[in-house]
């Protein structure tokens, strides 16, 4: 079993385990770490702690990987970023692992990421969550345009799916509506 730091907050939620972790090595090591993370590369034991939580701690003790790795690193960027992220964020939209889809998602709609054109394929992932997280995407990254690709997705045998959509239609239509005067 791997021994982990006694000052190492992995019970913490992960914005405050973030911020430890931008104390402890400063925001661009960070950065470059859960870069490392979503690209599947190893970025550290203790870093694999500080994003991933107790979690992680399955991973060092021998469990199966999977893509969590890759799925902190991509969450690292809703708590810390620089634009050195998104590259990693826009090929995470693609990426084989579902969980990674959705969070790269997540992040390219918090950061306002111009990545509509990779989001749109999301709407019509085989994984509901991925679709309903898709919508949130691109109702803050689309265009006008892209209000009648929502449409198919209130037919969505997912309650979740349809709901993201109605409120995404919402969302888009919203941010580019004329001005009250």
């Amino acid at each position: 079993m791997t021994s982990t730091p006694a000052d190492l907050p992995i019970d913490a939620p992960p914005a405050d385990r973030i911020a430890h972790a931008v104390a402890a090595l400063g925001e661009n090591e960070v950065i470059d770490r859960a870069k490392a993370l979503l690209a599947g590369l190893n970025a550290g034991d203790e870093f694999l702690l500080w994003v991933g939580g107790k979690h992680a701690q399955g991973i060092l003790d021998g469990a199966p990987p999977l893509y969590w790795p890759e799925v902190w690193g991509a969450r690292t960027f809703l708590y810390v970023w620089n634009d050195t992220a998104a590259p990693g964020i826009e090929a995470g939209l693609t990426n084989q692992a579902w969980r990674v889809r959705e969070m790269c998602a997540r992040v390219a709609a918090a950061r306002h990421l111009p990545v509509a054109e990779a989001v749109r394929p999301l709407l019509q992932d085989e994984v509901a969550r991925v679709r309903a997280s898709g919508a949130r995407s691109l109702a803050e990254v689309g265009e006008a345009s892209d209000a009648d690709l929502f449409t198919p997705l209130f037919r969505d045998p997912e309650i979740e799916v349809r709901r993201a959509a109605e409120q995404s239609r919402k969302r888009l239509n919203a941010r580019f509506a004329a001005p009250a005067e």
